[in-house]
């Protein structure tokens, strides 16, 4: 370290706490900074410092049945009967309203293997 930061750094541990306060609020004014940690943390890149970015991870998935062939309507109505133990009016209804979400708020593998199930009979799905 150069003479000047180590008088800085010595002038700096003889501070009180409210000296030190008022000094963190006068280089924030003079530098337009900030001290307050940012949220998600500090990455180094470079030697400069950036904010990570947080990743949102999506835990609940929604089947949507996109489309289907007319000539599978029925078996994909017997499934979606048996998946969401609809009544066959309020399954007929689903289907017909396609793209339309067949079960909402499950969790990834749930939905994965209710792709599957539609799929086998020739839906075609999307997880959303």
């Amino acid at each position: 370290m150069s003479t000047a930061t180590d008088e800085i750094l010595e002038k700096l541990k003889t501070l009180s706490l409210l000296e030190a306060s008022e000094l963190v609020k006068q280089i924030e004014d003079a530098f337009g900074v900030s001290a307050a940690a940012p949220v998600g943390g500090m990455m180094m890149m470079g030697g400069a410092a950036a904010p990570a970015e947080e990743v949102e991870v999506q835990t609940e998935f929604s089947v949507i049945l996109e489309e289907f062939p007319a000539d599978k309507k029925i078996a994909i109505l017997k499934e979606v009967r048996a998946i969401t133990g609809l009544g066959l009016k309020e399954a007929k209804d689903l289907v017909e309203a396609a793209p339309k979400a067949v079960k909402e708020a499950l969790g990834k593998d749930a939905a994965e293997e209710m792709k599957k199930q539609l799929e086998a009979v020739g839906a075609k799905i999307s997880i959303k």
